[in-house]
């Protein structure tokens, strides 16, 4: 089992990233820690393969975690999660060594094809016989999208972002975020088939329910 630990501050979402981890098969949460004081008492005295971590904490920023993970010598990865779009910010990560970046919002399709990913790299043994081996194996480690043809991940990221709000139709995502309902309709139906959202029958009116879509936080 690869063992994570999951820094964010806020309590809602560290609960809904602890479940979406537990869901992933061949992942273990070891433990949440809400501060970056508080992920570096927890890896002193815990092994943990990866840390999922929130780049805006309270106390410290996440690559000043790194940093100082790096400091000690811990033999852990880190995928970072943060709304910062800021590439000077993504470089400064991967320069500290951080294997992966994931923006919020993200779904729990997004973040397990992250972690699949890595446990694919993870697993890799044996000597490379050219650079085409090493090519291949960080291209496993970075990946590609599994999003259908002509779906978009920034879309699909503005879609979530109007869900995390309160349930709604594929009508009123659309005018949200500014595509027709048929496109909203096919990345609510894709999360639907993720098992990142959830269909509401909202009854009330007569003739047939509008159908709202919802975020599911948990199976």
């Amino acid at each position: 089992m690869i063992r994570v630990l999951v820094v964010e501050d806020e309590e809602v979402t560290a609960e809904a990233n602890r479940l979406f981890v537990e869901r992933v098969e061949g992942f273990t949460v070891a433990g949440v820690a809400r501060s970056g004081g508080e992920a570096l008492r927890f890896l002193r005295r815990s092994e943990v393969d990866l840390i999922l971590l929130d780049l805006y904490l309270p106390d410290m920023h996440g690559l000043e975690v790194c940093r100082a993970v790096r400091a000690a010598g811990l033999a852990c990865d880190v995928i970072a999660v943060t709304s910062a779009r800021d590439l000077a910010v993504v470089r400064n990560a991967v320069s500290l060594g951080v294997a992966q970046y994931l923006l919020k919002p993200f779904t729990f399709a997004t973040l397990r094809e992250k972690l699949l990913r890595y446990a694919e790299f993870r697993a890799s043994e044996g000597e490379v016989t050219g650079q085409g081996d090493v090519d291949r194996a960080l291209a496993t480690l970075r990946g590609h999208s599994s999003l259908p043809k002509g779906m978009t991940q920034d879309t699909l990221d503005a879609v979530c972002a109007e869900l995390r709000r309160s349930p709604m139709s594929a009508q009123a995502v659309g005018a949200a975020i500014g595509v027709s309902r048929v496109t909203a309709r096919r990345y609510l139906e894709h999360l639907v088939d993720a098992g990142s959202a959830d269909r509401v029958p909202q009854y009330g009116g007569v003739g047939r329910p509008e159908l709202l879509y919802r975020i599911r936080t948990q199976r």
